[in-house]
């Protein structure tokens, strides 16, 4: 990917990023706040992600972090429900925030609620999904992979390695960004696709289901998971159905890094949700004070990148950190 010096100069403001205080408590979902004396802005970051989401923490992470560095109120809640999360942007439209971040899983359940934050001129930046939707829905920017680009280079890894036959392991239901994966792997590795659903809050059943499908299809060669958790549970799944299938998976966290270390994983597909985080908080930051707007109407890539085993021990001691 191209980097626009003012995207390079963004992200060497990283080194200088604290993680913030401890989450607080929400009914719908993961919630915490980083507000310094001084702050200068109220940003709201409400994501698809479920309370514990090792993920969805180093997002949190990295928004809590910019909300430190720029002297802003951030506050993070989190719900996979989309009326649930319509309900917690409609709030922070009443509450008046000064810009809305919000990852769009299911964009058609958003439109509304995003609609209203940007009817009452309240910046709205998109991440992680939903980047097709982003400009129409009327959002400044996007920040977020591509996720057929990603989805075509895992492909052609697994290729290489010999797959011909992939089980993609889809774990939320009416996710596009996940089935836009799963197209861009089936587009270069040749051979068949087949996708398997789970719920990624069961991980024991996630576990059950790919070992019978492994077992029953012994022709599946190679499994994608597109979470670092259900990645974990495929691993497990791989070793209790004496299968000699390959896995990668999206994402990462601290297993799943290990688990590259030590074979059981070839790669992982890095997005840098850190920058997920801290991104849109600078963005949001630049065009209340500033009006600037970054991307020229394309989304800000964050990835992909790909953590093998080659360069997965410095991944590992930035993993522990809470920022990869």
């Amino acid at each position: 990917m191209r980097r626009t010096p003012v995207v390079l100069a963004l992200v060497s403001a990283l080194a200088l990023a604290a993680c913030s205080a401890p989450a607080e408590d929400d009914t719908r979902g993961e919630s915490g706040s980083a507000s310094p004396a001084g702050g200068g802005g109220n940003y709201a970051v409400i994501t698809h992600g479920a309370p514990g989401d090792s993920f969805w923490d180093v997002v949190k992470n990295g928004a809590e972090a910019a909300g430190q560095e720029y002297g802003v109120t951030v506050t993070y809640q989190g719900d996979g429900d989309p009326a649930e999360q319509s309900q917690l942007i409609d709030q922070a439209v009443s509450g008046k925030a000064d810009g809305i971040v919000v990852s769009m899983a299911n964009p058609d359940a958003l439109r509304e609620a995003v609609g209203k934050a940007v009817a009452a001129k309240i910046p709205v930046v998109t991440i992680n999904s939903g980047a097709d939707s982003s400009k129409e829905f009327g959002a400044i920017t996007h920040v977020g992979q591509s996720e057929d680009v990603a989805g075509r280079g895992a492909g052609e890894q697994l290729k290489a390695a010999g797959v011909t036959k992939l089980l993609c392991v889809i774990h939320e239901a009416g996710n596009i960004g996940l089935d836009q994966r799963c197209k861009g792997a089936e587009e270069t590795l040749g051979g068949a696709v087949e996708r398997l659903q789970v719920d990624v809050s069961n991980l024991a059943d996630v576990t059950s289901k790919v070992t019978a499908k492994l077992q029953s299809d012994q022709a599946v060669n190679g499994v994608l998971a597109l979470n670092p958790a259900v990645a974990v549970a495929a691993r497990d799944a791989i070793k209790d159905s004496g299968s000699q299938a390959k896995l990668a998976t999206f994402d990462l966290s601290a297993d799943v890094v290990a688990a590259i270390q030590a074979d059981e994983i070839m790669f992982a597909v890095d997005q840098q949700q850190y920058l997920q985080g801290y991104l849109p908080i600078t963005f949001l930051h630049l065009y209340k004070n500033n009006l600037n707007t970054v991307g020229g109407g394309l989304p800000v890539n964050t990835g992909p990148g790909f953590v093998t085993k080659e360069n997965a021990e410095q991944v590992a001691k930035l993993a522990e950190a809470g920022t990869r």
